[in-house]
């Protein structure tokens, strides 16, 4: 009967595992860190719309109120 080498060089599937996990864990929050980033530091340009007041065709809409009304300073 032949003993099983507990020193082969195969890997352990443990590892393995673990070691996958863990990067796909630092790969989400990764992401996540990069979403949050880009949320807080961008500002989306103005659009044109309908001001409040002004007459205009029908499916057109207007903002309840503008965050783009005048210079910001």
């Amino acid at each position: 009967m032949i003993a099983a080498n507990s020193t082969s060089k195969r890997p352990n599937t443990k590892w393995i595992v673990a070691a996958s996990v863990a990067a796909g864990l630092l790969l989400l929050a990764g992401a996540n860190a990069h979403l949050l980033y880009v949320a807080l530091t961008s500002q989306p340009d103005c659009v044109s719309h309908v001001k409040p007041g002004e007459t205009a065709g029908s499916g057109t809409f207007s903002a309840a109120k503008s965050s783009c009304s005048g210079a910001r300073r």
